[in-house]
């Protein structure tokens, strides 16, 4: 057991790989990251399904068979992903007795629908009952078509991974759509205490665009604040959590659980910065952090737990923004930016797997 991974679960922090392959599954090493590395949860998305179905040949059995029963790219990429997803579910079902706000695993729609309300919705349903486990959570993007999908899904009573948040106006809303959700399962007469959320919110990403901007300025004020935009914008994030669920309307939800606070790429892009700085800087009790095993590996190896990291920072964050506003950096429209990327990335990633899929039906067909 990695004792600093392990002091790092100890201090409050729900950690989940962020990846997923067959090759995981089968060889049982997400089972071993799950005992030996306090892994406790799953996130997946297009990009990491794209890099897992083009490495090796563990997939070529199923891809046969739908080769054979004349499915598309698309209906297999569903079949295959959902199994890979269940079989996950299954690894974290200990977990998930223990502690239902863990055990969980992410598997997100299409992103081509993230504009697309009622599709989301529709996509939504099909995944959870496809992966037919308790433990699965239906990733949603925090666009504004996303955020009434959303509501719609906790109204039906599916967990929801609301994932590409960037902005706090964005995270604000999505607390909102949430507890709508809620309100209407609860006049529905669903448990409530069976529904649980998590809130991902994007970290790293800030800073590679906020830090392009400040290089691009290139004043020693402007360099000065390099690599603190985006831990300020997660300790504001924070306390807008804070505010929120300890607010009246949250109150009258009678068995609700938290949308725990998730931070989201982790992993850092810039190698002048220490490679845990995204996780040592966002330490709370009670969230998330979703890793790439590169940057759990670092932790594991010379990360420092200090104790809590997040909570009381908003004036430090309140400072950063105003000095990045000094400078002629417009935060506002950095959001913009980021969560329209988002979306285009995945959507490149979700062709380049269905680029690899069709080929790799025709050559099992052939």
């Amino acid at each position: 057991m990695s004792e600093r991974l392990e002091a790092l679960a100890a201090a409050g922090v729900s950690i989940w790989l962020d990846d997923l392959s067959r090759e995981r599954l089968e060889t049982g090493n997400l089972a071993d990251l799950v005992k030996n590395s306090s892994v406790v949860g799953v996130t997946t998305n297009p990009t990491i399904f794209a890099g897992a179905l083009s490495d090796g040949e563990r997939y070529d059995a199923q891809l046969r068979e739908e080769a054979a029963r004349g499915l598309g790219a698309a209906e297999a990429i569903f079949e295959l992903t959902t199994q890979d997803v269940r079989n996950a579910c299954d690894v974290l079902a200990p977990v998930y007795a223990a502690d239902p706000h863990d055990g969980r695993v992410s598997i997100e729609v299409e992103p081509g629908l993230a504009m697309d309300t009622e599709a989301t919705i529709a996509q939504a349903k099909q995944l959870w009952a496809a992966v037919d486990r308790p433990n699965v959570m239906v990733k949603i993007p925090a666009t504004e078509p996303g955020l009434p999908a959303i509501t719609a899904a906790i109204a039906e009573g599916i967990s929801v991974n609301v994932t590409l948040i960037f902005s706090l106006e964005r995270y604000r809303a999505v607390m909102d759509a949430y507890l709508t959700g809620l309100e209407q399962a609860a006049a529905k007469g669903i448990d409530l205490s069976t529904i649980h959320s998590v809130a991902s919110f994007f970290v790293s990403r800030v800073d590679s665009e906020v830090d392009k901007r400040l290089d691009a300025i290139g004043t020693d004020e402007a360099k000065a604040l390099k690599g603190k935009a985006a831990l300020a914008n997660a300790w504001a994030a924070y306390a807008a959590y804070q505010g929120v669920f300890a607010g009246e309307r949250f109150a009258a939800l009678e068995g609700a659980n938290h949308q725990r606070p998730l931070w989201a790429s982790t992993g850092v892009k810039d190698p002048a910065y220490p490679d845990t700085l995204y996780v040592s800087e966002l330490v709370v009790s009670g969230v998330v952090n979703t890793m790439p095993e590169k940057t759990m590996q670092a932790f594991a190896d010379h990360g420092e737990v200090t104790g809590d990291t997040v909570t009381g920072r908003t004036d430090e964050a309140t400072e950063v923004f105003e000095k990045l506003a000094a400078v002629g950096v417009d935060f506002d429209d950095v959001l913009v930016v980021l969560e329209r990327e988002g979306v285009e990335k995945f959507v490149k990633s979700w062709d380049e797997l269905v680029e690899t899929v069709t080929t790799q039906l025709a050559a099992v067909a052939s």
